[in-house]
Parts: C-alpha cells; structure tokens; sequence
C-alpha cells in the first residue's frame, strides 16, 4: 500500500501570478465563495455508517462521539467535546482514489474486538495510544486508514462502527441514569483566542481551537491530509476562567519535539503522550497530547508559547 509522503512547499511565483491576475480573482470573491457542494457519494458513506458528517476543505468528516461515557479525571466530569469524539474523515486522490483516516475512541474491551474488524476487513490501524492520564474509564485512541472508493471503504468500516455502536447501546441500555453533565463553562473565550492566536468552535461546553500545519504539504495518493484530516493541533477549554482545565494535541516534525516537550512542562503542563497517528511519512510527524488544570488564561499562554514553536525549528539533517 502506497503510504503519505510529506514534503514543505514554497508557494511558486507563477501560482501567485495567476492567483493575483486571473478574471475576477480578489479578496472579495474569495470570502464569498459558495459552500462546498458535498459529493453524493459521501451522502452514501453516511447512509451506511449511520452517522452525520460535514464536508468541507475537500474532506467529509464523520462524527463518532462517545457520549455514552461518563469520564472523569481526577475525580473531574470532564464532556464529551473535551476529547472523547471519535472521527473517520474522506478525502479525493487521484484516479477515483478516496484516503480514509479515523481516530477511535475505545474503552479497554472495545479496543481488540474493533482492531480485529479493521484488519479483517482490509483496512490499516496506524496508532494505539492513551490521550489521558487519571481518566475513568480508561479510553484509548486507534488510528485507521485505508484507500478504495468511497462505498468500499464505507462498508469495509461499518463492521467496527457497528461494534462501537452496540457497546454504546449496551452501556446505556445497563445505566439507571444517563451520564451526568458535566459542569457548564463560562469561559471568556474571546480572551483565549487572542492569547491563542486563533479563533475557536464551542461544542457544549468546550471551547476548542483548531491549528492546521499550513507549513506542510502532505498528500496520498494525491489526496491533501490537511487539518480536517488530522494533520493539526488543538486545544480543547472547559470550566471556568479561575478553574479551567485544557486538553490537546500537537503536530509536530523531529526538530520541535524537544523544545515543544520543554516549554509545556516549564508552563506547568503535564505531557502525557508522545506517538505517531500516520506511519510511512517522511519526514515523520509526531504528535503530543498535554492536559493541565488552572486559571483559563494561563493554560491558554502556555498552549500559545509552545504554538510559536512550530514551523521554526531547523531542519534535521
């Protein structure tokens, strides 16, 4: 199978020409672009998986929340939105190609019975890795990708849906109560972005921004792995201005792991995972997921000191 191949592109000066003079090219008519039309066969793919998605960037994503879990950190409720979704996303390639990667979320028995119906069906797992510490129910976090038309990699993925989707329904056929809410948040999430650097979505009660690594050109097969693909890094707020805690991930090549690592744990952020999502890319690309808990404001400049460290880093010979 062919894997993604990561290479740093410079903008070439006969695509700015071309951008800057063609008929009708301005800012303007770039805001005011019309909504990416959602490819049918994408209608189908939702249709046999029996989820919702959204399709934008050139990629349908497809939503897969863990809202039957009651997780919580150190004693902590802690949402859904926080990190508790899972995702499988599409993307078009080349010659009718479609690129499939997902990121599962599994408790500790789900996670074999799924792995199993991935490879048996033709499909990859790329990664199997922890997002948290102190969390109850343990979860953990598998990697999936696969290649096919876009109804052959539905139906090759709907067999482990479909074991996520009955330990859902089991859980909470069994429960006496559905999982309590977790505490509302009222964050200035105005302020969090200015520190941050970029703007937000909230879901519920997490605020969560969303950094893509526009630095990297990362294709297979001709397909783009962009942010919506899981190519980018995040920060995920909840709770108070005075009592937060903030959860993430960050993308990151070779030469940045180091200084990322330093500069969240001077900032007071505890690391607690450091692993791949793709394999086969070169160069390789590392992520790291951090939690902390504290006044909202100082996660966020922490989470900004270690953004500022990406993209400016030397290579690695």
């Amino acid at each position: 199978m062919r894997r993604p191949r990561l290479s740093i592109l410079a903008p070439t000066l006969a695509v700015l020409l071309c951008a800057l003079f063609a008929p009708g090219a301005g800012w303007a008519q770039a805001k005011d672009q019309p909504k990416e039309q959602q490819p049918k066969e994408y209608d189908a793919v939702l249709s046999t998986l029996g989820k919702t998605g959204d399709y934008k960037d050139g990629v349908l994503k497809v939503n897969i929340p863990r809202g039957d879990l009651a997780v919580t950190i150190r004693g902590r409720s802690v949402p859904t939105p926080l990190g508790f979704g899972g995702w499988v996303a599409l993307a078009k390639g080349d010659g009718g190609a479609e690129v499939m990667m997902g990121d599962l979320v599994l408790t500790e028995d789900e996670v074999n019975p799924v792995m199993s119906a991935i490879l048996d069906h033709g499909l990859d797992v790329t990664a199997l890795h922890n997002h948290f510490f102190w969390e109850q129910p343990r979860i953990f976090y598998m990697h999936v990708h696969g290649t096919g038309t876009a109804a052959d990699l539905a139906a090759k993925l709907q067999p482990a849906i479909q074991l996520i989707d009955d330990a859902m329904a089991k859980r909470k056929a069994s429960s006496a109560a559905p999982p309590p809410p977790a505490a509302a948040s009222t964050l200035d999430t105005a302020a969090l972005a200015k520190i941050v650097g970029h703007e937000g979505q909230q879901s519920g009660a997490v605020y969560k921004i969303t950094i893509g690594r526009s630095d990297l050109d990362l294709r297979e097969h001709g397909a783009s792995i962009n942010a919506r693909m899981g190519l980018n890094t995040w920060a995920a707020f909840t709770g108070t201005d005075a009592d937060a805690v903030v959860a993430g991930d960050v993308a990151m090549l070779a030469p940045e792991v180091t200084p990322v690592l330093q500069t969240l744990r001077k900032n007071g952020i505890d690391v607690v995972a450091i692993h791949h999502h793709m394999i086969g890319t070169d160069p390789t690309v590392i992520f790291l997921h951090y939690y902390g808990a504290g006044a909202a404001q100082k996660l966020a400049t922490a989470v900004r000191a270690a953004v500022d460290l990406l993209g400016k880093q030397p290579a690695a010979h």
